[in-house]
C-alpha cells in the first residue's frame, strides 16, 4: 500500500497554525511527487485486477450500446448547412457543410482524428467561420489544460494559414471585414484576462490589446450577437457583469461601455433592432427579468421591463427571432419553453413536456430567420431527442432521437420518478431517480446517489445509455437536487454558497437518509458520487456521515478548500470569493476551515473510496485529491477500501474521444458493483 512520506509545513494565517503533511505534493515537476502517483496507481490496478475482465466486459457492453455510423441534426447558418458526423471506430468528429440545401455537394471543414493523429489527447474546439464563408479560426488543446492554440483554415482551398494565437480560450470572433478577428489571452492562472485584435497574416506578437480585466476576481470573454451587428466583450464575476460593445463592421471603432459594473448587478444582453434586450437582477429580481433600452441608451437608468420578475419562476435564458421571442425558464424545478410572437395581438404559449421529471432546454438556434426553434428533450427513461417546433404552426418534429443499440434497450422497462425529501431545517429538497421495473426495491437494493450543489449549476435528469450497465444489474440511480444548484430557483442557489454553504452537505445527507427511511436502500447498500465541486461535497458527506454509505466516488474533488482558496496563483481561485468566501478574511476562513474536507479527516472508519484526478487538471489541480488520499491512509481506520488513479495524461474533464472516456466509466462501475459482489 502506497504511503506518501509526511514531509510537515506549517502554514499560519489570522493566528491559527495549520499544518499540511503533504504540501510537498503540489510540484508536478518534483519526480517523486510522479513516482508517488504512479505507486497509486499501480496499487489500484493491483487491487482491481480481479474486476479487468468485467471492466473490459462492461467497457464493450457500454460502447456497444452508442452508434459509431453516426451523424449530428444539420443546422444552417449564413447559407451553409453544418453537419457533425462520426465513422464506424473512429473517436472523433468530422465536420462538415453543404452550401445552400442538403443536397449539394458536402465539404469537409475539419476531420478531427487526422488532427489527433500522434497525440494522447485531443480536444477541438470553437469553430467560427467568417462572414464570407472562405475561412475558419479553431482552437486546438493538446494537453487538457483548456489552454488552446487558435489557428486558421482556408476552407477553399484547404490550406491551414501561418497565423497561430497561443495561450488563448480557442474561440475567435470576426469582424465583418473577414480578416479581423477578436480573441481572449489567459493569465498564469488560467483567468481569461485580456481581449486581442488580430489581423490575418500579420504578427500575432503584434496584436493590439483592445481590453485588459485588472480586477483579478473577473475574467472576460468576446462574442457576436445573433443578429451578427454587434462585437461585445463580457466581463463577469459571480455577482456583476459588465459589456462593452462596437459595431461588427467598425473593428477600429472604440467600445462602449453598455453599463458599468456594480457589486450585485448581474445582466446580459442581447439584440434585435433597435433594441437592446436585457436579462438582469436589477431593482431586487432575484429570479432574473427582462428589460429592453434603446441602441443610443444603454445607462440602466434608461432600461424598460419587458417580461416582469416572478417570484415562483427563474428566467433562465432568451432567444431572439425575426417573428419570435423565446424564453426559458424553471418553475418548481422544471424546465419550460415559452413562445412570444411579435405579432401584435398574438398570445404567448408553452412548449409542453409531458414526464414528471426530464431534462430540456435550446439547442443551436444561429439563424435569425428561422420560424422553428430547436431544442433538446430527455429523460432517465426517454433518449436525447433533437426537435424543431414550428412557432406559426406550433407543431414540433423530431429530427433525431439517440439510438440505444444492442437490441436489449425498451423504454418502458425502465421507472422514473420525483421525490421530496425533507431536510433538517424543513426545506423540501427533490429527488429523480430511475431503476429497471424488475429491480424489487428493499433495504438490500444497491442506490447510487449523485449530486453537485454549486455555482448555481442544476444536475438535470437526463438519459445517460452507460447508465443502463448500472440499471440492469439492479442499481437504482438518483440525482439529488440539492441547494446550490438553481433547481428551485435562484433562492435555492443563494441557501448553499458561502456562509451558508453547509446546506449543501446537509441535504445530501438528508435525502441519502430519507431515501434510506422509505425503504429504497440501507447504509450497507449505499453508494454516493459527485466530481469537481461534487467532489468537495463527498468528502464532506463522509467527515460529517462516514456510516451513511457503502461506498463513494470522488472525482476530480476539490478537498483542499482552504489552502486552494488562499493561493491566488492557481487557476479560478480569485474568481471565487463571491462562490466560497475569501479566506482572507477570518470570518470566511473559520467556516471553510470546518467544513473542508482535508482539513477534517478524523480517525474514523470511512466507506470504500475511489478518488479520481488527472495530472493535468486545470479545475481542480491533482494535489487536492492526492494529498486527501495520503492523509486518509494514515487516520482511517477499518478495512475498507481507499483507491486513487490519477490519469496521466489528462485533466478535468478525463480522456478525449468519445469511446475512451467509457473506459474510465467501466472503471468506476466495477467499483461499486464488486462491492455489491456482482462481477458480471
Amino acid at each position: 500500500m502506497p504511503m506518501a512520506r509526511p514531509i510537515p509545513k506549517t502554514l499560519t494565517i489570522h493566528g491559527d497554525e495549520r499544518v499540511d503533511p503533504y504540501y510537498w505534493l503540489n510540484d508536478r515537476k518534483d519526480p517523486k511527487v510522479i513516482d508517488y502517483l504512479k505507486e497509486e496507481n499501480k496499487y489500484f490496478k493491483a487491487q482491481m485486477k480481479h474486476t479487468e475482465p468485467f471492466q473490459e466486459n462492461l467497457f464493450k457492453e457500454m460502447k456497444g450500446r452508442i452508434k459509431q455510423d453516426d451523424a449530428a441534426v444539420p443546422y444552417k447558418e449564413n447559407g451553409y448547412w453544418y453537419i457533425t458526423k462520426y465513422k464506424k471506430g473512429l473517436e472523433y468528429p468530422i465536420y462538415t457543410r453543404k452550401k445552400e440545401t442538403l443536397e449539394a455537394k458536402e465539404e469537409v471543414i475539419f476531420d478531427e482524428n487526422e488532427m489527433a493523429k500522434g497525440f494522447s489527447y485531443h480536444q477541438l474546439n470553437d469553430i467560427s467561420i467568417s462572414p464570407n464563408n472562405r475561412l475558419a479560426s479553431f482552437g486546438v488543446d493538446t494537453l487538457s489544460r483548456r489552454i488552446y492554440t487558435i489557428g486558421f483554415k482556408n476552407l477553399e482551398t484547404g490550406e491551414i494559414m501561418p497565423d497561430k494565437i497561443e495561450n488563448t480560450t480557442g474561440d475567435a470572433v470576426w469582424a465583418k471585414d473577414n480578416r479581423t478577428v477578436f480573441y481572449t489571452r489567459k493569465d498564469e492562472a488560467l483567468r481569461s484576462y485580456k481581449i486581442y485584435k488580430h489581423i490575418l497574416g500579420e504578427d500575432p506578437a503584434k496584436d493590439a490589446l483592445v481590453f485588459h480585466e485588472k480586477d483579478d476576481t473577473f475574467s472576460c470573454f468576446v462574442y457576436k450577437t445573433k443578429s451578427r451587428a454587434y462585437i461585445v466583450i463580457g466581463t463577469y464575476s459571480t455577482l456583476s457583469q459588465e459589456y462593452r460593445f462596437i459595431p461588427a463592421d467598425q473593428p477600429n471603432a472604440d467600445w462602449k461601455v453598455f453599463q458599468k459594473r456594480e457589486r450585485k448587478l448581474e445582466y446580459s444582453i442581447d439584440h434585435f433592432e433597435n433594441t437592446f434586450y436585457v436579462v438582469t437582477n436589477k431593482d431586487e429580481a432575484t429570479n432574473f427579468k427582462i428589460m429592453k433600452t434603446d441602441l443610443d441608451k444603454t445607462e440602466k437608468e434608461h432600461w424598460e421591463d419587458f417580461i416582469p420578475h416572478r417570484k415562483d419562476v427563474l428566467l433562465e435564458d432568451i432567444e431572439i427571432f425575426k417573428n419570435y421571442f423565446v424564453i426559458t425558464e424553471r418553475t418548481n424545478g422544471l424546465l419550460k419553453i415559452q413562445i412570444m410572437p411579435w405579432q401584435k395581438g398574438a398570445k404567448p404559449y408553452y412548449i409542453d413536456f409531458d414526464e414528471e421529471t426530464y431534462q430540456a432546454g435550446l439547442g443551436f438556434n444561429p439563424d435569425f430567420e428561422s420560424k422553428r426553434i430547436r431544442y433538446y428533450y430527455s429523460s432517465m427513461t426517454t433518449p436525447k431527442a433533437t426537435i424543431d417546433f414550428d412557432m406559426e404552426n406550433q407543431t414540433k418534429e423530431i429530427k433525431k432521437q439517440m439510438e440505444v443499440l444492442g437490441g436489449k434497450f425498451d423504454k418502458s422497462n425502465y421507472i422514473s420518478k420525483r421525490l421530496w425529501a425533507t431536510a433538517r431545517d424543513g426545506k423540501k429538497v427533490a429527488v429523480s431517480l430511475v431503476h429497471h421495473k424488475n429491480t424489487k426495491i428493499s433495504k438490500d437494493t444497491p442506490l447510487l446517489l449523485y449530486s453537485y450543489g454549486s455555482y448555481g449549476y442544476t444536475i438535470p435528469a437526463y438519459f445517460s445509455s452507460a447508465r443502463l450497465s448500472l440499471l440492469d444489474r439492479g442499481f437504482v440511480f438518483a440525482v439529488a437536487h440539492i441547494r446550490g444548484g438553481q433547481y428551485l430557483g435562484r433562492a435555492w442557489y443563494e441557501d448553499g454558497k458561502l456562509l451558508k454553504k453547509k446546506n449543501t452537505f446537509f441535504d445530501f445527507i438528508d435525502t441519502a437518509k430519507y431515501l434510506i427511511s422509505q425503504g429504497y436502500s440501507s447504509s450497507s447498500h449505499l453508494y454516493a458520487m459527485g466530481g469537481s465541486a461534487g467532489g468537495l461535497l463527498m468528502g464532506v458527506v463522509i467527515n460529517e456521515a462516514p456510516d451513511l454509505f457503502n461506498g463513494v466516488i470522488a472525482a476530480v474533488p476539490f478537498v483542499d478548500v482552504v489552502t486552494t482558496m488562499l493561493d491566488d496563483s492557481i487557476p479560478l481561485t480569485t474568481g471565487e470569493y463571491d462562490e466560497w468566501g475569501n479566506p482572507n478574511d477570518k470570518v470566511y476562513y473559520d467556516y471553510m476551515k470546518s467544513y473542508s474536507p482535508y482539513d477534517n479527516v478524523s480517525n474514523v472508519s470511512y466507506p470504500n473510496l475511489l478518488v479520481t484526478t488527472g495530472l493535468h487538471d486545470s479545475q481542480v489541480q491533482y494535489w487536492e485529491p492526492a494529498k486527501w488520499v495520503a492523509k486518509l491512509r494514515t487516520k482511517k481506520t477499518g478495512e475498507n477500501k481507499l483507491f486513487l488513479y490519477t490519469n496521466m495524461e489528462t485533466g478535468h474533464g478525463g480522456a478525449s474521444g468519445r469511446f475512451e472516456y467509457l473506459k474510465e466509466v467501466a472503471m468506476e462501475y466495477a467499483f461499486l458493483l464488486d462491492l455489491e459482489g456482482i462481477r458480471e
